[in-house]
């Protein structure tokens, strides 16, 4: 199994319907705070099933949706049918875009599952798509250092404040015999010293920077912010 493979089908990431409500909401008020005018299009790559799209789309003039997984583009369809601001791609109906065409790209919580080279390929992908002086944000991107103890630290923190913490730590004895855990030994998960990614984000022709807080709620993970230049 890849890890597309595992996203397209159903998982038990989400302890609960609220920790999946929360983390949703949490992950589309960072991005709407990283959008600069009203009149920006906004591209969400690797969206997953964006539960609180509606809360970006507000902020934006058009918001496009894309993940790699069809059951995933299915639901977010569904879901979004009548929102006339929202529009749900595949790969190839993205890449088929006019160049120069978008104000922000976001793709959160995605390049730990790809390969550096794939990374790399996207990156200059999303480039072309920006308009001049467009934002590229990388979000929730994983140092080497950071280990599986303090991602359950953090899922912890985060149920105790949301108000599932039992059922964060039912979804723990879950994971620990899940796929996901199973995929993260056999395949591991892609990492990134700051450092290499400024310097990977400037190759491609982005004036880059680390952002002061992470997308999300897990702060030991990364953030980082990109202007075409």
């Amino acid at each position: 199994m890849s890890w597309r493979e595992f996203w397209n089908e159903p998982h038990s990431i989400y302890v609960s319907a609220r920790h999946r409500l929360l983390h949703y909401d949490r992950i589309a008020k960072d991005i709407a705070a990283l959008i600069p005018s009203p009149d920006t299009v906004v591209l969400d790559y690797g969206c997953g099933e964006a539960w609180s799209a509606g809360l970006v789309a507000g902020k934006c003039a058009k918001l496009y949706l894309l993940d790699a997984a069809p059951n995933v583009r299915d639901k977010l369809r569904q879901r979004f049918a009548d929102e006339p601001k929202i529009t749900v791609l595949d790969e190839d109906s993205f890449l088929a875009s006019p160049d120069g065409s978008l104000g922000v790209v976001v793709c959160n919580s995605v390049l730990q599952y790809v390969r550096a080279d794939e990374a790399a390929r996207l990156i200059e992908i999303w480039h072309d798509k920006l308009k001049q002086g467009g934002r590229l944000v990388l979000g929730d991107v994983i140092p080497p250092d950071l280990g599986t103890v303090e991602d359950v630290k953090e899922l912890l923190t985060f149920a105790l404040e949301g108000g599932f913490l039992f059922a964060a730590l039912r979804g723990l004895v879950a994971t620990f015999f899940s796929n996901y855990r199973a995929l993260r030994e056999a395949i591991g998960l892609t990492t990134y010293m700051a450092e290499d990614m400024l310097v990977l984000l400037t190759k491609h022709g982005f004036a880059a920077k680390r952002a002061e807080h992470n997308i999300g709620h897990q702060q030991g993970r990364m953030t980082f912010l990109g202007t075409k230049v």
